[in-house]
């Protein structure tokens, strides 16, 4: 194996990525058998040109790319059928991972079983919820459920995540919640991987309490389930996740743990040298313990990269001979595209496997002495930081600069003694006089630590965001960042600061004089809308809170203004106080306190907000907004829906009207004279659609052209109506809704009247997208 040149097997790596990445771009996919049949004689084809290589790797790309599309194409066909959804079905099954418990309600992966028993043919991993659940299962149990699916289906914003590309590189075939019923019941508990973690991420908790624990179990076991919104918002601004999330670096220093052993072992027992060489032992030991590790981490991707170049080095040593870096790399990424060629659909593969490379290509250890391995350290700092960056932005729609300094200090301490302490402390839990030390310093470390880092959360240099850039401006600066780092007596070095304008400084598109555009975001069953001027920026509303303390604001709303170059936040509006439309405002707030505050329903807000009355309209760059008068109801007893601020805007070329959640009731108390305008309309449909808003009286003195519903996808309310949707188009106007079509850009120029220019869901431009 080892005798391949590493040119060759590095070859044959880069190959069988092309070929995986290359068809994540398709539309879609040919059917399964074609797929397989083009494997079969792609490899054939590349056995036979071996002595040819352009044309051997040429076939080796068309292998892979059939490969992993193969795997695209059967994990697409299972998913759960569409006549299916919404119904009741019975599943036996078993519980996997880690379930998270949130107040009453838990959250879990269910592997149906392929026995008799399920009401539905589901091969995959089910991602349930039960809501006020009384007896929460637990990893390796198995129980008979009663559960309602839908097909894996998310948000589609600018900078946002993929939920349906998540679920299919993870094997997610359906989503769904469990029912009320007398059959939910626990058939069984079982041993396995993740039960072991529970007990250990359990007795952790007994032992520091959940505060001090929440960290030390994301450690040893990768729970990361005692970990809030807050933390996460810290160790992203810090560029420190990856230490969190168990870095392959750890692994690597569990092997040399067990490598340790062996040596004192030996030094303690010279004649163990007669019966097995001490190398062997040595591979053996750090290889064991490395797997122990990786087994209770989770086995992610990090973990498997790591494991398996450890294996390699393992089996070298075994049969002393000496291995390349970049070869080990090239077997580990050629085991991973064989065994799971849909990992390249996951920011976790490339941040892997690229730092890995770029750091052994760029940052060759080359001085000697004390002082020469601090300068190396903080060269690979220094490379990993400035390397990963444009990836970052390109995954996760920002980066941190100040994650150079974090990591010079968070990387080695963490590594190097918290990680230590902790699996040391993990393994005499058994005997808590011992591990109790350990562990209790392993806290104290990293409470300082965490306290540090959130004050370096909130340097400005903490949150880079440049606005959405296409692919090749994120290779070109790559690229260019490592040629910085190339080793010395390299030409043109330099140079590489050019390949990083495209991306640093992209090119800018703001609306004209008088012009605006809008993007009516992808929340769900709430509403977010972002409107843009020449040169100011508005939010009106900032979607849902979900549980867990996750919200639309900080998961939808502020990456869709970093990607779009839309920062900072000149004014937020929140129509009215309910949770829909309320439940992100705290988290723009916090990320723009100097931006202008307004709403219906101040003191239902967590901040201090101005009312949005007639007297408070503005213009913007030629851009007229005022807020419409809605009088209330006579008995002084307005309903919250009824409160929402109705915020028209005016340019030159069309009018979008910001209607909130008000009734027909609130539209018949409205001035039919303040609805109407010599431009073309655009409205949001009032209360997402509800057969209670958008009267023909009301839609006769706005004739809209356009109407956007901001409503989820097979929401339980059913909207918007049938009757509304009839409505719109009596008066002359078609209606969108998000949950078909993800976030919507609508522009509004000098002249023409405003036109959609993008839909995000559609057309369709993923094979995985519905």
């Amino acid at each position: 194996m080892f005798r391949v040149p590493a040119v060759s097997l590095i070859t044959v790596a880069v190959a069988a990525l092309l070929g995986c990445t290359w068809v994540q771009a398709a539309r879609s996919l040919p059917p399964w058998p074609v797929c397989a049949l083009t494997a079969c004689v792609s490899l054939c084809a590349a056995l036979r040109a071996r002595r040819r290589p352009a044309l051997c790797h040429v076939a080796l790309v068309s292998a892979f790319a059939a490969w992993a599309a193969l795997h695209g194409v059967r994990a697409f066909e299972a998913r759960l059928p569409r006549e299916r959804e919404g119904d009741d079905v019975t599943l036996v099954g078993h519980v996997i991972e880690l379930p998270r418990r949130i107040d009453a309600d838990t959250s879990f992966v269910f592997v149906p079983d392929d026995a008799t028993g399920n009401d539905a043919a589901l091969r995959g991993k089910l991602r349930l919820t039960w809501y006020r659940a009384e007896a929460a299962p637990r990893a390796c149990e198995r129980w008979r459920l009663t559960v309602r699916l839908r097909r894996p289906r998310g948000s589609l914003n600018p900078g946002g995540n993929d939920a349906e590309r998540g679920a299919l590189q993870r094997g997610v075939v359906a989503t769904g919640y469990v029912r009320p019923s007398a059959g939910n019941e626990r058939l069984a508990t079982g041993t396995c991987v993740d039960g072991w973690r529970s007990a250990i991420a359990d007795a952790l908790d007994r032992q520091l309490g959940p505060q001090g624990s929440r960290v030390v179990k994301a450690l040893t076991v990768g729970d990361t389930r005692g970990l809030d919104a807050s933390d996460w918002d810290v160790a992203r601004a810090t560029g420190v996740s990856h230490l969190i999330a168990i870095s392959g670096f750890h692994v690597g220093v569990a092997a040399g743990g067990g490598l340790l052993l062996v040596r004192l072992l030996y030094a303690l027992l010279p004649w163990l040298a007669l019966r097995v060489p001490r190398p062997i032992a040595q591979s053996v030991a750090g290889l064991a313990v490395a797997g122990i590790y990786g087994l209770l981490a989770g086995m992610g991707l990090p973990t498997t990269r790591t494991l398996l170049m450890i294996a390699v080095v393992g089996v070298a040593a075994c049969r002393r001979q000496r291995t390349h870096g970049l070869t080990m790399l090239a077997l580990a990424l050629l085991v991973v595209l064989i065994v799971a060629p849909l990992s390249v659909l996951s920011a976790g593969f490339w941040m892997s496997f690229a730092g890995v490379g770029f750091l052994m290509v760029c940052v060759a250890p080359r001085a000697q002495g004390w002082w020469g391995w601090v300068g190396e350290l903080l060269r690979a700092q220094a490379a990993m930081s400035l390397i990963l960056l444009p990836m970052s932005l390109w995954w996760f729609g920002s980066a941190s600069l100040a994650g150079f300094i974090a990591n010079l200090v968070a990387a080695p301490l963490v590594s190097f003694v918290v990680v230590p302490m902790c699996l040391v402390g993990c393994a005499l839990l058994a005997w808590p006089v011992l591990a109790g030390p350990l562990l209790d310093g392993a806290v104290w470390l990293l409470e300082s630590l965490w306290q540090g880092l959130a004050v370096m959360a909130q340097w400005p240099a903490a949150r880079l965001g440049v606005a959405e850039a296409g692919l090749l401006p994120v290779l070109l600066a790559t690229f260019g960042a490592a040629w910085l780092f190339v080793p010395r007596g390299v030409p043109l070095r330099g140079y590489g600061a050019l390949l990083c304008l495209p991306l640093l400084l992209p090119p800018r598109d703001e609306p004209a004089h008088g012009a605006f555009r809008a993007w009516v975001l992808d929340v769900g069953q709430g509403l977010a809308v972002l409107v843009r001027t020449r040169s100011h920026t508005l939010v009106y509303d900032a979607g849902p809170a979900w549980v867990g303390g996750r919200d639309a604001g900080s998961g939808v709303v502020l990456p869709a203004v970093t990607a779009l170059g839309l920062s900072p936040v000149n004014r937020l509006v929140i129509s009215h106080g309910d949770r829909d439309h309320a439940g992100g405002a705290a988290s723009i707030a916090a990320r723009y306190p100097s931006a202008e505050r307004l709403s219906g329903e101040r003191r239902r807000l967590s901040f201090e907000a101005e009312p949005c009355t007639p007297d408070r309209s503005w213009s913007w760059d030629g851009v007229d907004f005022r807020f419409l008068v809605v009088p209330r109801e006579r008995s002084g007893k307005t309903p919250g829906n009824d409160r929402s601020c109705v915020l028209s805007i005016e340019g030159e070329g069309g009018r979008l009207l910001l209607t909130g959640d008000i009734s027909d009731r609130a539209e018949r108390r409205m001035d039919p004279a303040s609805l109407a305008v010599d431009v073309p309309t655009v409205t949001t449909v009032a209360h997402h659609g509800s057969r209670h808003g958008s009267s023909d009286a009301w839609l006769a003195a706005v004739a809209p052209v356009l109407g956007v519903a901001s409503a989820g996808y097979r929401n339980r309310f059913h909207h918007p109506h049938p009757a509304v949707v009839q409505r719109y188009r009596a008066a002359g106007g078609d209606v969108v809704v998000t949950a078909d079509t993800g976030a919507v850009r609508i522009d509004f120029p000098v002249r023409n009247g405003p036109r959609r220019v993008r839909e995000w869901r559609r057309p369709k431009d993923r094979y995985w997208r519905e």
